[in-house]
């Protein structure tokens, strides 16, 4: 019997990876070939969007999103939008803990390959590699826990008033 089989019989908590995919991938160069001349250092404005849904019977899907856009002046270098996902199994875990793995443990185990496609698509597009720096996920999710609670509290003030 495997560890994972083991660890479900005794109920016991299960977060296996069972595979990393991208699910979308885009690359906009709409200055080339004028864009490999600028001699201005470019602007770059890069987001993040952390995603995750239950897929099957223990099994979640997590996904991470980087839409980075490079621009100089009103010119756009390139604009890079990749989706990165993993499929989860996550069983035997207390609802409670259940958020902090989808939004700290999943994101930070799909960020290098989410970091590596990047730099790979800008290099592919005849730039220098996109090197996204590392992202403290705990410290984001628990901001946005922060935001969330605060968010309650003046709702419930307003409703009482």
């Amino acid at each position: 019997m495997s560890e994972q089989a083991q660890a479900q019989a005794n109920n016991q908590p299960v977060f296996a990876l069972q595979k990393i995919y991208v699910t979308d991938v885009s690359l906009e160069s709409p200055n080339a070939p004028g864009a490999f001349v600028e001699q201005e250092q470019p602007d770059f404005n890069i987001q993040f969007r952390n995603q995750a849904r239950s897929f099957d019977n223990g099994f979640f899907e997590a996904s991470l999103t980087v839409t980075a856009k490079a621009t100089v002046g009103e010119r756009t270098l390139f604009l890079v939008e990749v989706t990165q996902a993993g499929l989860f199994n996550i069983e035997n875990i207390p609802e409670s803990e259940l958020e902090p793995v989808l939004g700290i443990g999943c994101p930070s185990i799909l960020f290098p390959y989410l970091r590596e496609a990047v730099s790979d698509l800008t290099t592919r597009a005849g730039f220098p590699p996109l090197l996204l720096q590392p992202i403290n996920f705990e410290a984001i999710f628990l901001q946005q826990r922060a935001q969330q609670a605060a968010a309650a509290s003046n709702e419930a003030a307003e409703t009482t008033h």
